[in-house]
């Protein structure tokens, strides 16, 4: 385990080969899974402001599950969530070429927000758990990216490197430093 200020890094961020490949799992951690993504309470009052931004790039079904029921839900353990549609995908999945995207993520790229996306979704598949004293930050194993297991292998990129940009928007590049620098010890 790393330890840097108030977070607990697991070895497994340091030691698993991970590198997406979405035209072999089409984007599977979109739409699999018994909840959406988590989400802060920040990221809510996010979407709420750009939602009419957002719309346009959204499957009908998303946004008429979010105009019946709002922009989040609840997860079993009470955490707050992005809504399903049908009890499977993201509300604000979209499809391009058969692969499961992001229409914030699109809204963004577009220019049209200033909100990339959800950060557990940027982070996936490390998740955070806050405890009182620190966050925990572990890889989250799901049969699902066993593809980008296989690509990371094969490219030699290491979890840490493969979510260099999420890690450094959630923690800063002086923590992302510590982080790298002690991996390399």
């Amino acid at each position: 385990m790393i330890v840097i200020d108030n977070t607990i890094v697991s070895d497994d961020i340091a030691r698993v080969r991970f590198a997406c490949d979405l035209k072999k799992c089409k984007g599977a951690c979109c739409i699999e899974g018994d909840a959406g993504a988590p989400l802060e309470v920040e990221e809510i009052s996010l979407l709420e402001d750009y939602i009419d931004d957002i719309k346009p790039f959204m499957v009908a079904e998303g946004i008429r599950e979010i105009e019946q029921n709002g922009i989040f839900d609840w997860d079993t353990t009470g955490a707050m969530v992005t809504p399903l549609i049908n009890d499977k995908e993201c509300v604000f999945v979209y499809y391009n070429d058969g692969i499961a995207r992001c229409a914030i993520e699109k809204a963004y790229e577009g220019g049209q927000i200033n909100f990339q996306k959800p950060i557990s979704c940027h982070l996936y598949p490390v998740r955070i758990t806050e405890n009182k004293n620190f966050e925990g930050i572990n890889y989250h194993r799901w049969y699902i990216c066993s593809k980008a297991l296989t690509n990371g292998k094969r490219k030699n990129i290491f979890l840490y490197r493969f979510l260099k940009d999420s890690l450094i928007r959630k923690y800063g590049e002086k923590w992302h430093k510590s982080l790298v620098k002690q991996i390399n010890r």
